[in-house]
Parts: C-alpha cells; structure tokens; sequence
C-alpha cells in the first residue's frame, strides 16, 4: 500500500511538472503572475490539437480583452482518463477561482470533482446528454459553456456531401467518446435522408486512425471527419489516405479544413472558445451564478472550402460552390 501511495504522488507530481510544460511558451509574455493576479482560472483540455487548442485561445483572449487579470494553469490529459481526472482533482484541491473544461471528458472530470468551483466547458457536442446542464436555457448548478454543435451543421453537411455527387461516407470515431456517439447518430440519421450511405470504423486511440480509414478504401466514395478529439489529433493520417485514394474527406470545423480538410458547414474553435470566455467574464466580474447563464451553440456558421485540398483528392470545385462557399488554400 506505502508503495502504491509513493507512486500516486510521484505521479501527482509529474502531472503538475508536465502542465506547466505544456502552457504556451509564446504567451508567457502576456501570463500573469499567479500572486499578482486576481483570478487563478484553471484550463483542463482533453488532448492538444489545433481545434482546441485554438479554444482555449479564444478563452483566455476574451478573459484579457475584460481586462480581468488573470493567472491561468493549464493542464492537458493527452488523452488519458485518469489524467483528466487527476487535472480536475488538482484544480479543487488548489481552490482555483473557475474551470475552464476545453472538451466533454475534461467537463464531466471537472463536474466529478466539485459542485461548487464555477465549471465553464467548451468543445461539448452534447452538454444535455452528457449530464453536464439541465437544458441549454438554464444550466442548473455550476455549469455553464459553448457546445461545439449547432442543430444545423451536420444536416447541412450531408446537403453538401449529395450535392456534389458522393454516394457513400465512411466514418471513424472513438466510440468511448459520448460526444461521438451523439454525432454519429446525428449522422446516420441525416445521412438516411439525403440518401448517402454510411460505414463505420470505430477506434480507441489515435494510433489506430489511419489503418481504420484505410480499412474504408473501397467501401466508400467520401470521408467525414466529425468533432471527435482522438480522430482529429490524428487528422493528418486520415488525410493521408485521402490523397493517395482520391476521396474526398470532409471535415466539421473550420481548423480541419484549414489543416487540410476538403469543407465544412461549421464554425472556428476560437469563436466558439472566445464565447465561453464571455461567460467567464460574467461570472468572474459581475458575480454571477453559472446555472443562470445559459449554454449556447456556435454562433457563427459559414461553409469552409479549401482549394488544395480538391486538387489533392480529385474533386472540381463547381462554380455555384464557389460562389455560397468562402474559399481558403493550404496545407
């Protein structure tokens, strides 16, 4: 047992050495000091890919832009569970002012500790069914945040994919993951209507991406990627695989079209970050209860289409796409 325990601290220690590590090196200029600050905010993200690390930008950006100063300790779990959760344990523990939980575990590890340190989540398909809020109107408790869903994105995501001719869409997801299992739901059901089949490949880590996508290849004519972290972490290898077989992988976030991702009817992870910091704000500055703060989807939704990714996996880009779309290179 006396081993067992030395281990936990060992580990609890390491954890601490590795969040510091892992915070920005380029805003370390702008951090302000732990005992200069007013606030001590505490950002637990699930893993470090672009889409959430842009998030958490957005976060902190709007904290600064209130001109609230603020030390914030970032923590990432790399994608282990019990990582997330020992994050959590350690916020409580330092009686952090607010959690910033940057993905669905980090939120529901957070919730897991404490009903009382203010709880604002962002990257959260599904907050509702992931027991996080009672509805998006009013939270309840001490949770509030931005999900990374609008009702409308994957039925026009499916408009998209029939529009320009695809027949079959391939999906790889980390089934482990709640908010990917809602998504893929969504999907399915979306998919149905606009008459486009699907085939699923399930993972649980982000080194069994691209055989899975590879295991699509001749099953299906299109890819979608959705807002699954493991998968995205990996996007490079599902892209991969998109050039060398000529399909087409669409994507459900504007940073992955950026990284090369044929399109997305979606939103920027920054945006939808920047809002969840605004909550922040609220309850920061003006005191107020997370639970009266009501969730929100994404606000601002644009089609996304990136010009080399078409010539990369073979697809002509017709003019009325050009003309609805807003049109990036890239990657």
């Amino acid at each position: 047992m006396k081993k067992l325990q030395g281990w936990l601290v060992l580990l609890i220690g390491l954890l601490v050495l590795s969040a510091c590590g892992s915070s920005d090196d380029e805003s370390s200029a702008e951090e302000v000091n732990k005992d200069d600050a007013d606030f001590v905010v505490g950002i637990s993200q699930i893993e470090e890919h672009p889409a959430l690390d842009s998030a958490t930008e957005g976060f902190k950006q709007a904290l600064k832009d209130a001109g609230l100063e603020v030390h914030f300790d970032f923590s990432s779990a790399q994608g282990d569970a019990n990582t997330n959760q020992l994050i959590a344990e350690k916020f409580v523990s330092n009686d952090v002012d607010l959690i910033f939980a940057n993905s669905t575990p980090s939120a529901q590890g957070a919730l897991n500790e404490t009903e009382e340190i203010p709880i604002v989540f962002t990257s959260v398909t599904d907050p509702v069914g992931a027991n996080l809020v009672e509805s998006f109107e009013n939270p309840g408790g001490n949770v509030t945040g931005t999900a990374d869903m609008h009702p409308d994105t994957v039925k026009k995501t499916l408009e998209l994919v029939k529009e320009m001719g695809f027949e079959s869409l391939g999906l790889v997801y980390n089934a482990s993951e709640q908010n990917s299992k809602t998504q893929i739901e969504l999907v399915n059901e979306e998919a149905k209507a606009a008459g486009v089949n699907t085939v699923e490949k399930t993972i649980s880590s982000s080194s069994e991406v691209k055989q899975a996508t590879e295991a699509l290849v001749g099953d299906v004519d299109s890819i979608l990627i959705i807002t699954d972290n493991t998968v995205v972490s990996a996007l490079e290898s599902v892209l991969q695989v998109g050039h060398s077989e000529s399909i087409p992988v669409f994507v459900s976030e504007h940073s992955s079209v950026e990284g090369g991702g044929l399109a997305a009817f979606g939103f920027d992870y920054y945006d939808i970050g920047y809002e969840a910091g605004e909550k922040a704000v609220e309850i920061l500055k003006d005191d107020k209860n997370p639970g009266d703060i009501p969730a929100t989807y994404p606000q601002n939704l644009k089609l996304l289409v990136n010009e080399d990714a078409a010539e990369k996996m073979g697809v002509e880009l017709t003019d009325e796409l050009k003309e609805k779309a807003e049109l990036i290179s890239g990657e």
